[in-house]
């Protein structure tokens, strides 16, 4: 799905108050609550093959620290301009450490992240190694976390948090990546708010109530039970999930077929993809979909206008490798480049 010529007409038409809703996006105050992860990238040079067994010898060059899974959404709010608080759980470690530093040099308000002693920081280390002159590849990676939920204490704590910020905020973002900050007090506390956004890999009817669902078209395909493969089947889902989550509205997002919006109203908008031609990797680009939509919603903006920026900033960092994040001033930019084309 391309952007047809009667969208385009309407873009432009819209391009004005687009463009203003953006300069709004610093006003916004907002409380994610995550499974916060800290992605890490080492890279380095393949020396030889090691006598030892046959694996490679890489000579490491550097590595990269940058917030993943739900601490991605953070980021991409304090990126955006937002005013940011995060409510979630990192580990006594130094990948906790690394996190919070990031966060706290974004400006990122951290008295919401709670130590568990029991339980790792989730963390995805990627190795990567090249030969001289050649593409840099990943080799493998490596996984830290824990199966187990956090203690009933800590979920509780998490929980008193959460609430006594409600106040604060003019929105609550769940980043659920099913990694057990999402326990049911953590839950009722994030549902507690009048605008409650959610990004969940699973089980969103456990959020039933909240404003806006933003699922992937797996993740919705995962929640109503059956393939979504044709425009009937489509529309079906979407007011499967409304009826499953009493949210407001649906905004399935299904890659280079752009986004449908399903409104309990029963009004439907599908939106063309904004760039197929130079897609690098979409990983993370649910989070940066959440994030511009969760603030549009801040500024005034009616859904179909902050799901039109949520595929913008999506867009953007797409073209990108790993989780990477956008700002109203590129999100401009590239707003003119669409209506000028």
């Amino acid at each position: 799905m391309t952007p047809d010529s009667s969208f385009l007409e309407r873009l432009r038409c819209s391009s004005e108050r687009l463009s203003e809703l953006l300069d709004c996006f610093d006003r916004s105050h907002v409380l994610v609550v995550g499974d916060l992860t800290l992605d890490e990238f080492l890279t380095g040079q393949v020396e030889r093959i090691s006598r030892e067994a046959p694996v490679l010898i890489i000579r490491h060059e550097q590595t990269r620290q940058v917030p993943g899974g739900g601490a991605n959404a953070v980021y991409n709010l304090a990126k955006l301009g937002a005013k940011v608080k995060v409510a979630g759980l990192v580990g006594d470690d130094e990948q906790g450490q690394a996190l919070r530093r990031i966060f706290e040099a974004a400006g990122i308000d951290t008295a919401g992240m709670l130590i568990d002693p029991d339980r790792p920081t989730v963390t995805k280390t990627r190795i990567s190694g090249h030969a001289r002159q050649s593409v840099t590849q990943q080799i493998v990676r490596i996984d830290r976390k824990s199966d187990e939920l956090p203690n009933v204490d800590l979920q509780m704590q998490l929980a008193a948090y959460i609430r006594s910020v409600l106040d604060t905020v003019d929105a609550v973002v769940c980043s659920d990546y099913g990694d057990g900050v999402f326990t049911q007090p953590a839950i009722e506390a994030a549902l507690s708010h009048s605008r409650t956004i959610v990004d969940a890999q699973k089980s969103i009817e456990r959020y039933r109530g909240a404003t806006v669902f933003t699922p992937n078209l797996p993740e919705a395909e995962q929640a109503v039970g059956y393939a979504i493969a044709t425009p009937q089947t489509l529309t079906q889902a979407g007011h499967d999930l409304l009826a499953m989550t009493d949210a407001q509205q649906i905004l399935i997002t299904r890659g280079e077929e752009g986004m449908s919006l399903f409104s309990r109203s029963g009004s439907e908008e599908h939106i063309p993809a904004f760039n197929r031609t130079k897609v690098f990797d979409v990983t993370g680009a649910g989070d940066t979909v959440a994030a511009a939509l969760t603030l549009a919603l801040n500024a005034g903006a009616s859904f179909w206008e902050a799901a039109v920026l949520g595929n913008l900033a999506a867009s953007i960092v797409v073209r990108q490798f790993g989780t990477a994040t956008t700002t109203p001033d590129e999100m401009k930019a590239a707003l003119r480049s669409l209506i000028e084309e």
